[in-house]
């Protein structure tokens, strides 16, 4: 896998290029923060390819991937504490962390009901943003 490109299912978000990405607009990520030695983190295996390529297709949702032993100030920027820690982000803004089982059909449940979720919020906000400039 290389860094930031996006021909791959799973992207790696370790520099600023793939950042920026994280921030772009009407676009759900759902990241995995890691380090190499974490027994956790090994024990997953191949879950989150697998849920990358289980996500192939959904072209408003992104599965990506942080080292946090790499990438420290990035881990540190989105309060990462324990490993590994799956969080969804929307348009750059984090929305919801996950916490339940780790099998690649809860995962998959859970991003596409938060991605939804965080598109009908920022629809609304985007709709009385449009409102207030009327007024």
């Amino acid at each position: 896998m290389s860094l930031c490109n996006n021909k791959l299912t799973l992207v790696i978000v370790n520099s600023i290029c793939c950042i920026s990405q994280v921030k772009e607009k009407d676009t759900a990520w759902f990241v995995k923060f890691c380090v190499p030695w974490c027994k956790h983190c090994k024990n997953l295996g191949s879950l989150w390819e697998d849920l990358g390529t289980a996500m192939e297709g959904q072209d408003e949702i992104e599965v990506g991937e942080v080292d946090c032993g790499a990438s420290k100030s990035v881990c540190s920027k989105v309060d990462i504490h324990s490993y590994p820690t799956f969080k969804v982000f929307y348009e750059g803004e984090e929305v919801a962390k996950y916490q339940g089982k780790r099998d690649v059909d809860s995962l998959k449940a859970f991003v596409l009901e938060e991605a939804e979720k965080a598109e009908k919020a920022a629809a609304e906000k985007e709709n009385d943003s449009d409102i207030d400039k009327e007024l």
